[in-house]
């Protein structure tokens, strides 16, 4: 029996080698080099190999509102944005896109957003808060202090946090806006066409918040037919559990979990291990 499982339809599959532990995610893809790297949960001594010229780090929600000490309390969030810029600075040393998946509301958007979503953004105005940091009066509300209308494209509030916009390259990046949790709702939505358009294959993910924008993006590009690989310690939430918990169903069922030093410390070249 050969040692080499097929996983996958012909023309993308993966290819398993039981003998190596490595999942094969390059679809044969020859032209470009190789990369390696360590999963860090799941079962033990498992490595994944992409092509960096099909792959893209989607970097999910890493804006004002969520990470801004004028916007929210987010610690973990803050921690994970400095492990974001050490891997986005390795992905852009082996070729890997970077994408900024982010709220960015039209007034058009407004008028179409479902009720679960809005009470989800609009909970000051059934429980009212004495904290006007972390009002949330919905989506298109003026957060007053400056601080522009929620979510809304534009807006101070919904730019990318200050340390990874000066990072970001808008002669190389993609931007992409979103009006849902998830980025990936519908094949029409920005980021579904920029995968396309770009023929991105695999997907790594960091971002916050882990249990909800980023498991929501992910799981949508799971159930789409793209890999998915998350960036544990590049990704945060305050949810309770939240984050343990998209980590364990990542590396069981929707892809694989990675970490920074797993990218650091991976392996570029043509005939790559790890």
């Amino acid at each position: 029996m050969s040692p080499i499982l097929k996983l996958g339809p012909q023309g993308d599959e993966w290819a398993y080698d039981k003998e190596a532990r490595s999942y094969d995610l390059t679809r044969g893809v020859s032209e470009s080099p190789r990369f390696a790297l360590r999963t860090t949960h799941g079962p033990p001594d498992i490595s994944i190999t992409l092509s960096p010229a099909l792959s893209a780090l989607v970097v999910v929600d890493m804006q004002n509102f969520f990470l801004h000490p004028r916007c929210n309390d987010h610690p973990t969030g803050l921690a994970a944005t400095e492990r974001t810029l050490e891997v986005i600075a390795r992905c852009r040393e082996i070729g890997i896109k970077i994408i900024w998946l982010n709220w960015g509301l039209s007034d058009d958007d407004l008028g179409s957003i479902p009720a679960a979503t809005q009470r989800s953004f609009g909970s000051t105005l059934i429980t009212p808060s004495l904290d006007n940091k972390t009002a949330r009066n919905g989506f298109g509300s003026d957060m007053g202090d400056g601080r522009g209308r929620l979510l809304m494209a534009g807006s101070w509030n919904a730019e990318i946090y200050d340390p990874l916009l000066e990072v970001s390259r808008p002669d190389l990046d993609l931007f992409c806006n979103k009006n849902r949790i998830s980025g990936f709702w519908n094949g029409e939505t920005p980021l579904a066409k920029a995968l396309a358009a770009g023929g991105y294959r695999t997907l790594l993910f960091a971002g916050v918040n882990t249990d909800q924008c980023v498991l929501g993006t992910l799981a949508d590009a799971y159930y789409r037919g793209w890999d998915c690989i998350m960036v544990e310690d590049c990704c945060a939430t305050n949810s309770p559990g939240g984050h343990d918990v998209t980590v364990y169903n990542t590396s069981g069922g929707y892809g694989f979990v990675v970490d920074s030093r797993s990218v650091a410390e991976g392996v570029l070249g043509s005939d790559t291990q790890v």
